[in-house]
């Protein structure tokens, strides 16, 4: 679990991170700059986190990267996407300094994604408001996050459904044999005001 303050830690750096690289230019890591920076002893635990940036008010989509896996520290991984999902998300231009200014920042700590076995009902294993899902097959993967179906109001099987188009395959994908479902956990953290501490975020 992470406390409050550690979540509102991880959303502050995220911000210093994209803030960093854009008035001092790109580094080559966009962690290099936080290394040496004190941090919560669980900013040093591997984790999987996506950074989520929203345009302020309407809350609108800016831009969203993450690792799924635990692959680095937080104190790496939370800058590196950070960075990432305001600059190199293929669907959305990049953020400009200026705009920081009016983007939300969320922060999503993922938990290990786990394998829903195909000999079980898929829909009755997700639960909408809890669960993220992966969908794999034919080396296409596609994933949303928890918060994705609790914002469109989707149930459990429209929820599979468009994870299995974020992937590019049909979207009854996930009822074919050889599909790998996974759901994974997050624990939210959201600014309510651009530059405001990172909250708890319940869905």
């Amino acid at each position: 679990m992470i406390a409050p303050p550690e979540g509102a830690r991880a959303v502050a750096l995220a911000r210093e991170a994209i803030a960093h690289g854009l008035s001092h230019g790109p580094v080559r890591d966009p962690a290099a700059p936080f290394r040496s920076v004190p941090l919560p002893k669980v900013f040093d635990e591997p984790r999987g986190v996506f950074v989520t940036l929203l345009s302020a008010p309407e809350g609108a989509l800016r831009g969203c990267i993450g690792y799924i896996v635990p692959v680095y520290p937080l104190r790496a991984a939370i800058p590196r996407v950070a960075w990432a999902a305001a600059v190199d998300d293929p669907r959305f231009p990049p953020v400009g300094l200026a705009e920081l200014g009016r983007t939300l920042i969320e922060v999503s700590i993922l938990t290990v994604p786990e394998e829903i076995p195909e000999s079980r009902s898929i829909p009755d294993e997700v639960v909408v408001g809890r669960d993220g899902l992966i969908v794999d097959r034919d080396g296409e993967s596609g994933l949303l996050l928890p918060q994705v179906a609790v914002e469109e109001g989707w149930g459990p099987t429209r929820f599979l459904s468009e994870t299995c188009r974020k992937a590019g395959l049909p979207p009854d994908a996930w009822r074919r044999p050889g599909t790998v479902v996974r759901r994974f956990q997050a624990e939210l953290f959201r600014e309510r005001v651009p530059g405001g501490p990172g909250e708890p975020h319940v869905l």
